[in-house]
């Protein structure tokens, strides 16, 4: 029999004599599914980490270097409550696709049992994943950093420290979003407060001295530009990803569609919920997605 090589590229083995279910460890009971996700990765967890402390930075420099010593009190209240929300938001959209299950397959339900309950007829395949030892839905991938098969896998984000697929791309774009907001209103409050001192005594525009403060902005101004080119490039590029409904990880292979084709629109109420609202906006509101049974393996 012939292999595609979209066939190689999801590691399926068409024959049922390969599954081996027998070598296959039963899932866990239903007492242990409902325990918290996170991903014991120490690259991922350096990262999560490194993120907060640059928001915490960020927030620092902006409410003590600029905001507090400035002498126009309504100027220092609605940036430092319009900052301080943006920057709210992007550690909840964080916390919210860090913590949240991305789309892991039952790991090891590929035993005997299973693939019997299933009543498969004359002809059909099932795909399993020889590494996690699970049926693999369609559109699902190996992630070797979470040791699971993600359903819509897109990428592995180590700065999330987790996989971004069906269930948490909405808090990852969201994510994205906010810390290119507010990486672009850092850079603009630093723009005016540099335009501020050179104009007034460098000694009155900060609490602190103007060497340090100087240092404070520059390194602010660097971090904010930074992020705002990579979180806007990425966020632009998971909106594109959402809109013609391709995973990164397809798109990289090239494989065939065989899913239907739905509208931009119907895309993006898949993954942010339906109907339109300041939901959409919001990383504590879970999408009513709808989502097609996860067992989708049969062809």
């Amino acid at each position: 029999m012939m292999i595609t090589p979209i066939h190689r590229f999801r590691d399926i083995e068409r024959k049922p004599e390969y599954l081996q279910p027998d070598k296959c460890v039963p899932p866990p009971s239903q007492s242990s599914l409902g325990t918290m996700w996170f991903i014991r990765d120490g690259c991922g967890i350096a990262c999560a980490v490194v993120t907060w402390m640059l928001v915490f930075y960020a927030d620092f420099v902006v409410l003590l270097v600029m905001l507090v010593p400035s002498r126009d009190y309504i100027y220092s209240v609605i940036n430092g409550i319009l900052f301080n929300m943006l920057a709210f938001l992007a550690l909840a959209s964080h916390f919210r696709a860090m913590l949240s299950d991305p789309g892991a397959v039952p790991k090891g339900n590929a035993t005997k049992e299973f693939i019997e309950s299933l009543q498969l007829k004359p002809g059909q395949v099932v795909y399993k994943c020889p590494k996690c030892c699970s049926i693999k839905p369609d559109r699902a991938h190996h992630c070797s950093v979470c040791k699971r098969c993600i359903r819509k896998m897109d990428h592995h984000c180590p700065w999330v420290n987790n996989c971004v697929g069906e269930n948490n791309q909405k808090y990852f774009v969201l994510f994205t979003m906010y810390i290119a907001l507010i990486s672009m209103h850092a850079l603009i409050m630093v723009g005016f407060h540099f335009l501020y001192c050179f104009e007034e005594d460098w000694t009155k525009c900060s609490s602190f001295s103007p060497p340090t403060t100087v240092i404070l902005l520059i390194l602010l101004c660097f971090e904010a530009l930074l992020f705002l080119i990579f979180t806007s490039v990425m966020f632009g590029t998971q909106v594109h990803s959402i809109c013609t409904d391709e995973t990164g990880i397809e798109q990289l292979k090239k494989e065939e569609r065989r899913w239907a084709k739905k509208t931009k629109w119907m895309n993006m109420k898949a993954v942010f919920g339906h109907p339109f609202s300041i939901a959409w906006l919001s990383p504590f509101a879970t999408p009513d997605q709808g989502k097609a049974d996860p067992y989708q393996y049969v062809v």
